[in-house]
């Protein structure tokens, strides 16, 4: 007798500023749903926002997703790594511009750091182009002991637009090739 699978919920966050990224995210977001491993089971708003790091690049598109997932944290880096790679993310400057980009934010209430995942993500509390999204979808998620929504008051949101009425742009986008 085979036991199901145990499922966790985790947030992340996608980005992006070449091509058409908000498509790249869509697809992304597809291809997540498709797996038998992961539930999609909200998006946020899609959101416009000034590039942070590096700035002298183009303005990215954001989103935060939550999903449930049977993966491993570690084994949902790696599913994400993948999509990205498909959708031909290169790493060729750190906070440089990108196709598409997927960042596991949280993982249940797994914190842990060393190695290749740390989590929650060590930098999301620091960035209203990650709380602006994730408060939709999660605003009472606590992170580092504070809520979402705490954490969205103190960021830096200069510059952020929303760039959709809801969290179903995703549908619409995936369909366009």
């Amino acid at each position: 007798m085979s036991s199901e699978p145990v499922f966790h919920q985790a947030a992340l966050g996608l980005g992006g500023n070449v091509g058409d990224p908000a498509q790249s995210m869509a697809r992304a977001l597809v291809a997540l749903a498709e797996r038998p491993d992961c539930r999609v089971l909200s998006v946020s708003r899609l959101f416009r926002t000034p590039p942070w790091g590096k700035t002298d690049q183009d303005w990215f598109f954001n989103a935060c997703a939550l999903i449930s997932s049977s993966l491993s944290p570690e084994n949902l880096l790696d599913a994400c790594l993948s999509i990205e790679k498909d959708m031909k993310r290169e790493r060729v400057e750190r906070w440089g511009p990108r196709t598409l980009d997927i960042d596991v934010l949280t993982y249940g209430d797994v914190v842990q750091s060393g190695g290749r995942l740390e989590l929650p993500h060590p930098r999301m509390t620091s960035r209203g182009f990650v709380l602006m999204p994730l408060a939709d979808v999660a605003p009472s998620l606590v992170v580092e002991g504070r809520a979402v929504s705490d954490w969205l008051g103190d960021a830096d949101l200069a510059g952020i637009e929303v760039a959709s009425a809801d969290g179903n742009w995703w549908h619409a986008l995936a369909g366009k090739e």
